[in-house]
């Protein structure tokens, strides 16, 4: 099966660019190369997302709570748990939100916070670099710096993510005070009512924002810039993950669960899925940022050829 990554194509002679076709046509080109992506590495990738986010889902709420301790900001380590769980299944947020609350209960103190941060920092790492490679390879680029250099830059990305993620979280506890202000003592305030009650959409726009920043940030470095879009992808990632939150719990029901196969382990099966199909939409949406990035010679400067 022909290679249709962005670079790939621009060793081809005569490639065809997407503003030389019409609407239809462009579509389904774009659909074509995102789908070749997602068959040649999808599946295996998705699988290495599904278990990386299951083993560093408490490291990195864990670095979290080290570094509100660290800014007094406690308290919005609750709430970024309450926000995480609810992007997840029911059956997903009764498994984790329990031992995730153990966890934190178990390291909120002292030396052995901060030593589960660093372990949580390397190991989060991973799951960042795990992003890295599908981007590099939805790309068609191989790396060119050193391992220490890539990690380092994806210690630094966990950490501004963190200090988003509370800022964030604070903004939206801002955001319910002042509704319920308006709702108490300004009744006749309707229509400002309506409009602080975006609010409530606040987890899906951050995933659309943490995804974004995600994709621009760990795309190669020729491909970071504005002739490559990074919104699609985003966008349909985080709608895939909205998605897929309501309608498991519809299908697995609907074939009667995993309680006859798996057992006790029902649960964990269901979690491991939900994460499994969360990445394989991820895969797609950077498979289709690179669908979407034209070749050098058209949208991407050749004076950056190294990642």
């Amino acid at each position: 099966m022909q290679d249709e990554s962005p670079e790939a194509r621009r060793q081809r002679p005569f490639e065809t660019h997407l503003d030389q076709l019409r609407p239809g046509g462009r579509i389904f080109l774009v659909l074509k190369r995102a789908a070749i992506g997602v068959y040649s590495d999808g599946f295996i990738h998705a699988g290495n997302i599904a278990y990386l986010a299951l083993l560093t889902m408490f490291p990195f709420f864990i670095v979290m709570a080290a570094l509100a301790q660290l800014v007094g900001r406690t308290p919005d380590v609750q709430q970024a748990v309450y926000g995480f769980l609810a992007t997840v299944p029911a059956s997903v947020r009764d498994l984790v939100a329990q031992p995730i609350n153990d966890v934190l209960a178990a390291n909120n103190k002292g030396a052995l916070l901060w030593f589960g941060a660093l372990i949580g920092l390397w190991t989060v790492g991973s799951f960042v670099e795990t992003i890295r490679d599908i981007l590099y390879r939805a790309y068609g680029v191989k790396p060119s710096k050193g391992f220490f250099h890539y990690r380092m830059g994806s210690i630094a990305i966990i950490v501004t993510s963190v200090v988003m993620a509370m800022a964030a979280f604070s903004a939206q506890v801002v955001l319910t005070g002042v509704e319920q202000f308006v709702v108490r003592l300004l009744p006749f305030a309707e229509g400002f009512t309506a409009l602080i009650s975006v609010s409530r959409i606040a987890p899906l726009l951050m995933l659309i924002g943490a995804l974004y920043a995600l994709f621009t940030v760990l795309a190669p470095a020729r491909y970071r810039m504005t002739g490559c879009p990074k919104w699609p992808g985003a966008l349909f990632t985080a709608s895939w993950w909205m998605a897929v939150t309501m309608l498991l719990p519809l299908v697995v029901g609907a074939f009667g669960g995993y309680g006859r196969t798996y057992g006790s382990l029902a649960g964990v099966i269901v979690t491991l899925l939900f994460f499994w199909l969360v990445g394989l939409g991820l895969v797609f949406g950077a498979h289709l940022n690179a669908a979407l990035a034209e070749t050098p010679e058209t949208s991407v400067k050749e004076a950056a050829p190294n990642e």
